[in-house]
C-alpha cells in the first residue's frame, strides 16, 4: 500500500511540474518561433528533414561536407534521433548530445563526430530526456566542430523544439 501512495504522490508531482512548465511557457513542445534564418512565407513554421545519412556525409577528418549537407548550414531542420545528458542523471537540460541510436555514448565508445549532434536549447527553453525513446529535434544547423565530454562533435543546432518520435 505504501509504494501505491508513493507511485500516485510522484504521478501528481510529476504532473503539476509539467502544467506549471508548460503554462510557464518552459516547456520545448511549445510552437517556436521561427529562427532568424528560417524559410519564409508558408513554410516558415516547416523545418527541413535531415537525416543521419546524409549528417554521416560530412568528412570529420578533413571537415569538410558534402555539397547537399553544406547547403543546410544555417538552414532550420528537423532531425530524429536519442538524447544523450551531458550531466549525470539529468532528466531535462538546456543542452545535450543527439545520437542516431540508443544507448550511444553510454558505456560504449561515441560514434565518430558526423553521427553527433550537440544541441543547445535557445533561451528559455528545457528539453525532457529520456535516451530511450526517440524524439526529433527542431532547429538552426551549424556545421562546425565542437568537443563534449564524449569527444568532438561534428554538428551544433540551436534547438527550438523537441517532441517525441513519430513515422
Amino acid at each position: 500500500m505504501i509504494d501505491a501512495s508513493r507511485k500516485f504522490l510522484f504521478a501528481i508531482a510529476a504532473t503539476l511540474l509539467v502544467v506549471t512548465l508548460s503554462v510557464s511557457g518552459e516547456l520545448s513542445e511549445a510552437v517556436p518561433e521561427p529562427p532568424v534564418d528560417a524559410p519564409t512565407g508558408a513554410s516558415a513554421n516547416k523545418p527541413i528533414q535531415v537525416d543521419w545519412n546524409l549528417l554521416s556525409s560530412l568528412n570529420y577528418r578533413t571537415g569538410k561536407p558534402s555539397a547537399e549537407l553544406a547547403a543546410l548550414d544555417g538552414k532550420f531542420v528537423k532531425v530524429p534521433g536519442f538524447t544523450v545528458t551531458l550531466e549525470d542523471w539529468a532528466s531535462s537540460a538546456k543542452e545535450f548530445l543527439l545520437v542516431p541510436y540508443v544507448g550511444a555514448c553510454i558505456h560504449t565508445p561515441p560514434p565518430p563526430p558526423n553521427q553527433l549532434v550537440y544541441i543547445e536549447m535557445v533561451k528559455g527553453k528545457w528539453a525532457f530526456l529520456d535516451g530511450w525513446n526517440p524524439v526529433w529535434v527542431e532547429g538552426v544547423l551549424k556545421i562546425e566542430m565542437t568537443k563534449s565530454v564524449y569527444g568532438p562533435v561534428g554538428f551544433t543546432i540551436t534547438g527550438q523544439r523537441v517532441y517525441p518520435y513519430e513515422y
